[in-house]
């Protein structure tokens, strides 16, 4: 039986018609403490995530989603996204995005639990 959660490639050609944005290297794409009610989706680079001043992730995987956790607990950024080389993101409107497109929404928390697994191996499971 084929997967409900697309890979990025799939998922790309959904998030085709969005807004690509380019930062260079050592810009902040997002802030803890602000709100944006966007979605970023890693398109190429690397970023870094810093939490309290420490970086607790490293990031280069195509489709990687960013601000998934605020939007879903309607709660500010938890944490600095920070580039580490020019980096481009697909920008999503995140509430349009998740109530208008169910795929997206199977693949942002796909990608959230994945994230969630790597920095604490039992959550998540089932």
């Amino acid at each position: 039986m084929p997967s409900l959660i697309p890979d990025f490639t799939t998922l790309e050609r959904r998030l085709a018609g969005l807004p690509v944005v380019k930062h260079r290297a050592h810009e902040i794409v997002l802030t803890a403490g602000s709100k944006t009610g966007s979605l970023l989706f890693l398109r190429s680079g690397t970023v870094e995530v810093i939490k309290d001043g420490v970086q607790i992730a490293s990031v280069n995987a195509p489709g990687s989603v960013f601000g998934e956790q605020a939007t879903l607990l309607d709660q500010p950024h938890t944490a600095d996204v920070r580039t580490l080389e020019q980096s481009e993101f697909y920008v999503a409107d995140a509430p349009a995005i998740l109530a208008g497109d169910p795929t997206v929404a199977l693949y942002v928390h796909r990608d959230t639990c994945a994230a969630t697994r790597r920095r604490q191996p039992m959550a998540c499971r089932g």
